[in-house]
């Protein structure tokens, strides 16, 4: 069976089990990599969203963010003491709508946190002139944290989103365009803020203790051959049919609830640092990959009734490829008798989840729509013509079943 998604791991992530640089080198790695003056290292991207809002003194406010998005931002938001203001999505590009975005900005706002969802860059010049224009009338700073946990090195007219603003987010788990095992990681062009930033952490954060390096080690070590095609098939009948993984997925992303993993304030490991320079070196590659299976998808699924395509954009990094499709529990159960796993990963529209509201389905219409129709298509960069030639037949076989 072909994963819905499959970490880029082969014997050098193994090898960087035993030993080697530790987090500050890959802090200075991942910074030049991203073109940013300065990085700093998290467990978590949720650990450094929630570092970030606490180092800039946010607290009591409204922090703007997309309707559609991944829950954590909103639960580090929440847990710093804030409140999420929500902005409904295009069903153009996931992203944030921009023509919603200044009636959200009020004097209460003071940070705005928008997502380049699915490695899709937003309209940073549109972006910039609405802040600086609400700047102007509210009198105050607002800080932009641009969120790219889909979008590593995703460009808008050749500028890097994560050069934007004041700040970058990122994660690094091991579902994410590159890994560190777990992490997370916040870029700036602000050596000051970096410098703060950095003292914050170490103030507020404390080492692992001596068990979960191993247990890390222990973690890719399994990671590694799940994937395989000998052993994916056992893993996706526990997924699927056992509740084992279902409850160790649930007990990591917490989404239903408003609060962090136990380590969260754990510091990053030196390993999960060792195999995220690994994993560095080999971005360039994984994302060339990416964007050549996008292009075979938009060339070959077109014309497929009920179907909805993302858009093919200069400068997006295809983190995921997601399809708006009519009936999706049937296409994902008829693909994956045919031999692929599907995903689907924003099954939630955050202001209509129970800790955010839940808001009335004709509030954030297309938040709520994507969450209930969108698909993902395996992207992972290993997927070879054979592999692509299966999923795109099984898309075209379900298509001719639904018309008969």
């Amino acid at each position: 069976m072909i994963p819905r998604f499959k970490p880029n791991l082969g014997w050098s992530e193994i090898a960087a089990l035993i030993g080697g640089r530790g987090v500050r080198a890959f802090e200075i790695e991942f910074a030049k990599a991203f073109e940013a003056p300065e990085a700093v290292a998290f467990p978590y991207g949720r650990s450094a969203c929630f570092a970030l809002l606490k180092t800039l003194g946010i607290e009591g406010a409204d922090v703007v963010l997309p309707a559609y998005t991944c829950v954590v931002v909103a639960h580090a938001i929440v847990l710093s003491g804030n409140t999420c203001r929500f902005v409904d999505v295009t069903l153009d590009d996931y992203n944030m709508d921009l023509d919603r975005l200044e009636s959200v900005i009020t004097s209460r706002t003071a940070a705005i946190v928008p997502t380049h969802v699915f490695g899709y860059p937003l309209d940073l010049d549109r972006l910039e002139r609405i802040v600086a224009s609400a700047e102007r009338r509210f009198g105050r700073k607002i800080f932009v944290l641009q969120d790219c946990a889909h979008s590593f090195g995703a460009r808008w007219r050749g500028r890097l989103v994560c050069g934007a603003g004041d700040a970058a987010l990122f994660g690094l788990g091991i579902s994410k365009l590159m890994t560190s095992i777990f992490g997370g990681m916040i870029t700036t062009g602000d050596p000051e803020l970096a410098s703060r930033l950095r003292r914050w952490r170490d103030a507020h954060f404390t080492p692992a203790g001596v068990l979960k390096p191993l247990l890390r080690r222990l973690y890719l070590l399994a990671v590694y051959p799940a994937f395989s095609d000998t052993l994916f098939g056992v893993v996706r009948w526990l997924q699927d049919e056992t509740p084992l993984l279902d409850r160790l997925a649930k007990a990591y992303h917490l989404d239903d609830q408003i609060r962090f993993p136990p380590d969260a304030n754990d510091m990053m490991l030196d390993v999960e640092a060792r195999v995220g320079l690994v994993q560095l070196a080999k971005y360039p590659e994984i994302i060339r990959r990416r964007i050549a299976v996008a292009n075979v998808y938009d060339r070959e699924l077109r014309g497929i009734q009920g179907w909805t395509l993302p858009p093919i954009v200069e400068g997006a990094t295809y983190s995921h490829y997601v399809v708006r499709v009519p009936d999706r529990a049937r296409i994902v159960a008829g693909f994956r008798q045919r031999g692929v796993q599907l995903g689907e990963v924003i099954e939630y529209s955050i202001p209509h989840m129970q800790p955010y509201g839940p808001a009335d389905p004709s509030e954030f219409p297309n938040s709520w729509h994507a969450s209930r129709s969108l698909i993902n298509l395996p992207m992972q960069a290993d997927l070879d013509r054979r592999d692509l030639d299966l999923i795109v037949a099984c898309a075209r076989g379900m298509a001719q079943q639904a018309a008969a």
